[in-house]
């Protein structure tokens, strides 16, 4: 394991930034998820202007949507090396797939309830 590391080319920093820009941009090209979670993101970006969220409210809110998004790329990676690996439809590539995704519907969940502790009681003050 050793010789595979010293193997791997040696990137400047800038360069591994650089990767990690090109990934994202290619899930929000490629993946519908991703689109719709970076939609609901502006959304809430511009309520979150428009009330005037403080700056716990704002760390909330962004640890919520950095949090889902970061899970999505992570599920969208872990899909694409199961569909490298095999082309058959096998249970422990199903379920690869389906935990990650879970992992993803967990955090989903936990940033609307975010969402509304922060947002509802404003949405009230209408």
């Amino acid at each position: 394991m050793a010789s595979r590391e010293k193997d791997k080319p040696k990137y400047p920093l800038i360069k591994s930034f650089s990767f990690a820009c090109q990934g994202i941009l290619e899930a929000l090209r490629t993946e519908r998820n991703i689109q719709i979670h970076f939609v609901v993101m502006l959304v809430v970006v511009f309520f979150g202007w428009h009330y005037s969220l403080d700056g716990i409210e704002w760390l909330f809110i962004l640890a919520a949507i950095a949090g889902t998004i970061a899970l999505e790329l992570v599920n969208s990676a872990i899909e694409r090396v199961v569909d490298l690996v095999t082309d058959q439809i096998h249970p422990l590539a199903k379920q690869a797939k389906d935990i990650a995704a879970g992992a993803v519907f967990i955090y989903a969940i936990f940033s609307i309830i975010v969402g509304l502790i922060i947002f509802l009681p404003k949405m009230a003050i209408l």
